[in-house]
C-alpha cells in the first residue's frame, strides 16, 4: 500500500508539473535575436577624399611622371538620380549583396561607384621626356608646369569603380541604449575589410589625344570600414559607414592607342549613407 501511493504521488506531481508547464505562456523569439541564414542588400552614395599621387603617363612619343596630384570626387548631393533607374550610376554610389555565415559574421560582394577628378590648373612638378607633341616637347628634370586643360584632363568619373569582396562582423548593443524590443528598433555597430578590383571608366585626354571611352580592370584595392547600423521594424535598415582604404591602378587605359597607359596609386577614405533590408529566403 506504501508502494502504491508512492507510485501514486510521483505521478500526480508530475502530471501537475505537466499542466503548469502547457500552461505558462511561450514567448516567441524575435525575427532580430539571430542573423544567420539572412540575406541583405543595400544602395546608398558616397563622399571621398584622396591623398596626393604621383602619376605616370607612358606613350608613343612620351615618358613623363607629375608629382603630388591632387585629386577630389564629383559629388551630386541628394538627388532624385539615385532611385532613377536610368540614371542611378550618375551620382557616386554604393551597392552591397551579402549573407550571415553566422549570428556575428556576413559575406559580401559589391561596388563602391566613386568618383575621382583631377583639379585643373595645378602647378605640378614633371619629370621624363616629351617628344612629338609640341608645344610640349622637352626633357624635364622635376620642373614646375601648369596643368592646363590643353595638355592634361584626367578623371575617373564613370567611375573609379571598386569591385569588392567583405568580410565583416556584426553586434548587437541596442542593450546599451535599453532597448528591449529589438524587432522594432536594433542598434548595431559592424566591422570589416575587403579586397578587389578596380574597374573604372577613365576619361582623360593627354596632350590632344583622342580619350579612350570604355571600362578597364586598372588595378587592385583593400579596405576597411566600421559601421552604424540602425534597423528598423526587422527588415530595413539604414547604414552609415567610414570606409579606408589604398588603390593600386598600374595599367590605366587613356587614349586609343593601346600602347597609352597611366599608372598611380593613392589612400582613399569614403563617408556612405545606404538604405537596406535583410530577410530569409
Amino acid at each position: 500500500m506504501k508502494k502504491i501511493i508512492v507510485i501514486l504521488m510521483l505521478f500526480l506531481c508530475g502530471f501537475s508539473q505537466i499542466i503548469v508547464a502547457q500552461d505558462k505562456p511561450v514567448t516567441p523569439e524575435k525575427y532580430t535575436a539571430h542573423n544567420k541564414g539572412k540575406f541583405f542588400v543595400y544602395w546608398g552614395g558616397n563622399r571621398d577624399s584622396f591623398t596626393r599621387s604621383d602619376i605616370r603617363f607612358t606613350g608613343d612619343g612620351y615618358d613623363f611622371t607629375l608629382s603630388n596630384v591632387q585629386a577630389v570626387d564629383k559629388p551630386k548631393g541628394w538627388h532624385v538620380d539615385y532611385l532613377n533607374p536610368a540614371r542611378m550610376t550618375i551620382p557616386q554610389t554604393n551597392f552591397r549583396f551579402g549573407y550571415y555565415i553566422t549570428d556575428h559574421y556576413n559575406i559580401a560582394i559589391g561596388v563602391d561607384h566613386m568618383k575621382y577628378v583631377m583639379i585643373a590648373d595645378q602647378i605640378l612638378n614633371i619629370n621624363g621626356t616629351i617628344t612629338g607633341n609640341p608645344p610640349f616637347n622637352g626633357t624635364y628634370n622635376n620642373e614646375s608646369i601648369s596643368v592646363t586643360e590643353d595638355f592634361l584632363t584626367f578623371e575617373h568619373t564613370d567611375g573609379l569603380n571598386y569591385v569588392h569582396t567583405e568580410f565583416s562582423r556584426v553586434d548587437d548593443f541596442s542593450w546599451l541604449f535599453k532597448i528591449r524590443n529589438t524587432d522594432k528598433f536594433q542598434v548595431n555597430l559592424t566591422e570589416g575589410i575587403g579586397a578587389g578590383i578596380l574597374f573604372p571608366k577613365t576619361n582623360a585626354k593627354v596632350m590632344g589625344n583622342e580619350r579612350h571611352d570604355d571600362f578597364h580592370v586598372s588595378g587592385y584595392g583593400v579596405s576597411a570600414k566600421v559601421g552604424l547600423n540602425l534597423t528598423f521594424f526587422k527588415y530595413f535598415f539604414l547604414q552609415a559607414e567610414l570606409k579606408g582604404g589604398y588603390i593600386n591602378m598600374p595599367d590605366i587605359r587613356t587614349t586609343k592607342d593601346p600602347a597609352d597607359r597611366a599608372s598611380q596609386h593613392f589612400m582613399f577614405v569614403e563617408r556612405i549613407i545606404a538604405f537596406g533590408g535583410i530577410f530569409k529566403v
